[in-house]
């Protein structure tokens, strides 16, 4: 008894227990003390729709999916939908036949204009009860919803002196100057890394995959320097600083499926790889090249859209190819037409879009790459807000 209620003690101190309910991000979990009992698992939920904590939606109508698992065994699982200001339920689903270590949720709701919330309730055959939600901003609403305190954040790999490769002369001038146009223009925060050896980028990638990100957050990834493609491995790499030149193996080298691995992980809603490398556009395993039509709204209901869906966009300098350093001293050519977009300060509008930096990028000798990877949403997009319109 003593043990239980220095325990209570040391929750109420760091101010986590409230009617018996531990709390962290979007998850509640309940613990029954009336009736204790030996709980050696938490039950765990995990959304694929809503993928974010906040979001909005024009439509009423929303997509639901959900996995939830537990290692000692489900015994409900309870739906619940609601107002999110007022606390009142809208309505619910008890699912039936909840059994074993997994349960899938994937339903549609319809949800009232509004901020609405949709929770998912479940406890294990222990008595433990874990509750997660998203919260949504419905109908006209939704067109508002734009954080006031959403930051960009750009991390830019420029490698131009190698140890094992011919060195390049411009990458560095060019990421350095895209960071300083993104923080000044754009108000990005920057972080260029230059030279990185391969474990060097690895390590800076991991430390983005440790930090927080707020929903409507972005992260663009830019890497400029050498790249190349094997064709015995249907691979395509970015080639670091200690990348050997002769590695048959290929694991000195940055592979293009890992990359994309380790990015779509990052837990930033919206992220954007650039590549200003040669054979870039091998990212994507089928060199997709995909256009989204230009949306007919104001821009603040179109960042308000495009901000509300998961982004995992890229745009390469090239596809299965060599491409142009440029001329000693200036910028290469991919580099120039994205300094040129990020001058016009995102147009009349002051929002910069990726359809708008593919269209300035059109005349290229060498066509840049568009397309998605991962987790990527549909409708969704990375945007340049100038800091004029802010």
């Amino acid at each position: 008894m003593k043990k239980l209620a220095a325990l209570i003690l040391c929750f109420l101190s760091f101010g986590f227990l409230k009617a018996q309910t531990l709390t962290w991000t979007s998850n509640d979990v309940h613990l029954n003390f009336k009736e204790p009992k030996s709980a050696s698992s938490t039950p765990y939920i995990t959304w694929v729709k809503p993928a974010l904590d906040y979001s909005s939606s024009q439509e009423t109508r929303v997509a639901v999916e959900a996995n939830v698992q537990d290692n000692v065994g489900l015994k409900s699982v309870t739906l619940s939908i609601g107002n999110s200001t007022t606390g009142e339920v809208d309505g619910g689903k008890t699912f039936e036949s909840v059994s074993g270590n997994t349960f899938s949720v994937n339903m549609n709701v319809n949800l009232k204009e509004g901020t609405r919330y949709i929770e998912i309730t479940t406890e294990n055959i222990q008595g433990v009860k874990v509750s997660s939600k998203r919260t949504l901003i419905v109908g006209e609403d939704a067109l508002d919803y734009i954080s006031a305190d959403r930051k960009d954040v750009a991390l830019i790999f420029a490698t131009d002196n190698y140890d094992h490769w011919d060195d390049l002369v411009n990458p560095i001038n060019d990421g350095q100057t895209i960071a300083r146009e993104l923080k000044e223009k754009y108000n990005f925060e920057t972080e260029v890394i230059t030279n990185a050896t391969t474990e060097e980028v690895f390590e800076k990638i991991r430390e983005y995959n440790l930090k927080k990100f707020k929903p409507q957050d972005q992260l663009l990834i830019f890497f400029a320097g050498h790249g190349l493609f094997d064709d015995a491995f249907g691979e395509g790499y970015v080639v670091a600083k200690n990348s050997l030149a002769d590695d048959k193996s290929r694991t000195s080298y940055i592979a293009h499926a890992r990359l994309r691995g380790i990015v779509n992980n990052i837990p930033c809603q919206h992220v954007l790889l650039m590549m200003d490398v040669c054979f870039g556009g091998t990212l994507d395993p089928v060199i997709a090249r995909a256009r989204s039509a230009a949306d007919e709204v104001t821009e603040r209901e179109m960042l308000a859209r495009k901000l509300s869906y998961k982004t995992r966009k890229y745009l390469t300098s090239g596809g299965k190819e060599y491409v142009s350093d440029g001329v000693a001293g200036s910028h290469s050519p991919f580099a120039a037409k994205f300094l040129e977009s990020l001058r016009t300060n995102g147009g009349d509008d002051f929002v910069l879009t990726l359809t708008e930096i593919q269209a300035a990028m059109e005349k290229l000798k060498t066509l840049p790459r568009f397309g998605a990877f991962g987790d990527d949403e549909r409708l969704s997009d990375f945007v340049f807000v100038s800091k004029a319109r802010r």
